[in-house]
């Protein structure tokens, strides 16, 4: 069964790894999607654009829409990871992340939920972190970031529930995607040695997949969460932020 069929979805972020997964899923579950990242993405339909540009993220969920014929879930995916600790930060690293990590949900989820409550209600998923919630060392940058996200679903949650629109978010540790690998190659290590290295640190084993993290925003995005507001699912594998 299709529980998203005839449902119509804007996934940011949808060229990286988690992202090509949450647009893979929905796809599956009946979804119709508009993908947008700086690249083309593999969706029905694909935007690009730089999230740092604000007017782009103004006018996303608006154009998404007249792609589609509507627009039922937003999945406020796109992320960046700035490391090192405060004295080695810049103000272009604070610029970045916050205009890509904080900024262009906000805007995004501004102008989509008008649309949303013209038809009824919606689902928005954003993407925090564990770190954003249980704040980690040396990437102060970053967990601030989160932080602001997961704070933002919190009143979002309760502010737009009573239009049927539910804003939850889920919160991944670590994740094999291409991005932390370059990540691990950036700093002059062998990404399968650092990710195996990664595996024995959590309780289940292993790191997250994309899959385990697209996953859970399905299901954020379904009816099945459909008393959920405002919730912050920490996907971790038991693993601690350390």
């Amino acid at each position: 069964m299709q529980q998203l069929k005839g449902k119509k979805a804007l996934v940011t972020g949808a060229a990286g790894g988690i992202g090509q997964a949450i647009v893979a899923k929905l796809q599956a579950e009946g979804a119709m999607v508009t993908g947008t990242d700086i690249t083309a993405c593999n969706a029905d339909f694909s935007i690009e654009g730089n999230l740092m540009d604000a007017a782009i993220c103004n006018e996303l969920p608006k154009n998404a829409s007249q792609l589609m014929g509507g627009l039922d879930i937003l999945i406020n995916n796109a992320g960046i990871i700035t490391r090192g600790d405060i004295t080695q930060a810049t103000d272009e690293d604070l610029k970045r992340t916050m205009a890509i990590n904080v900024e262009a949900p906000f805007r995004l989820c501004r102008a989509a939920i008008p649309l949303m409550a013209k038809v009824g209600g919606g689902a928005i998923v954003n993407t925090s972190s564990c770190w954003g919630v249980h704040p980690g060392p040396n990437h102060p940058i970053y967990v601030m970031s989160k932080a602001a996200v997961a704070s933002l679903t919190q009143c979002l949650g309760m502010d737009h529930a009573h239009q049927n629109i539910r804003v939850n978010a889920v919160c991944p540790n670590e994740v094999n995607t291409p991005m932390i690998r370059s990540g691990f190659e950036t700093r002059g290590l062998d990404p399968d040695k650092a990710i195996n290295e990664l595996n024995l640190s959590v309780p289940l084993g292993r790191i997250a997949e994309p899959d385990d993290i697209a996953d859970v925003v399905i299901f954020l995005a379904s009816n099945q969460a459909r008393y959920m507001c405002g919730a912050l699912l920490e996907v971790n594998g038991g693993k601690p932020v350390q």
